[in-house]
């Protein structure tokens, strides 16, 4: 599956809002979003034109899809997925997105970012209910417990995140218990927990088209 493997930073910069995708440097004045908070490339400083309707709605989805790390495909199969729920499907999307297991790992504070979340999944550090999950997508459930292997707790990385989880603060879905190095799920998260500016209803016009 193809994936992105650029500047991360340049992301940011592209949708012109600070998408936190390189953890602790993002927080500090190294951020290269905060320094040059325009578009990337030669003409970037005078590219902030009026854009479409169409634009708008794109430009949302590409930011919500960068945020989670997904590729199209992906993000396609969550939202046919939520459009099937009962319910709001913006709201089931996000729902779905947060539910993911390398988003949990990092909401936790696990993990300084989606992506190093990612890694550690796909390296078989963290297990679901006692068994050993590498599926970055899994779907975490109600009640449902995410804890770091035995062998994996030395790594020293995933303590120094740890340390700094007070900075970001654990969403009130989730339960972290840091000295036994596992969190657990108390339920899903309700859109008001969702912190970060996004218009999903933006999304659902543009895939409705």
């Amino acid at each position: 599956m193809a994936r992105y493997t650029g500047s991360v930073c340049r992301l940011c910069r592209r949708e012109n809002i600070k998408l936190f995708l390189k953890g602790d440097r993002c927080y500090s004045d190294k951020c290269a979003f905060d320094r040059r908070s325009y578009a990337p490339g030669q003409h970037g400083q005078r590219r902030r034109g009026k854009i479409s309707d169409y634009g708008v709605q794109l430009r949302e989805k590409q930011k919500v899809k960068r945020i989670y790390g997904l590729s199209e495909k992906q993000f396609r199969l969550f939202f046919e997925r939520a459009d099937r729920q009962k319910g709001i499907t913006g709201t089931n999307l996000l729902t779905f997105l947060e539910r993911r297991l390398d988003n949990v790992i990092y909401r936790l504070g696990f993990a300084n970012s989606r992506t190093q979340a990612r890694q550690y999944v796909l390296h078989k550090h963290f297990m679901v209910n006692g068994k050993k999950v590498n599926i970055p997508s899994y779907l975490i459930g109600i009640g449902d417990v995410v804890e770091l292997r035995e062998k994996s707790r030395a790594i020293q990385a995933i303590g120094d995140s740890l340390d700094a989880v007070v900075r970001r603060g654990v969403p009130q879905w989730l339960d972290l218990e840091k000295d036994n190095m596992r969190g657990v799920v108390k339920g899903f998260p309700a859109r008001e927990d969702l912190t970060m500016p996004i218009q999903e209803q933006l999304i659902v016009e543009l895939y409705s088209k």
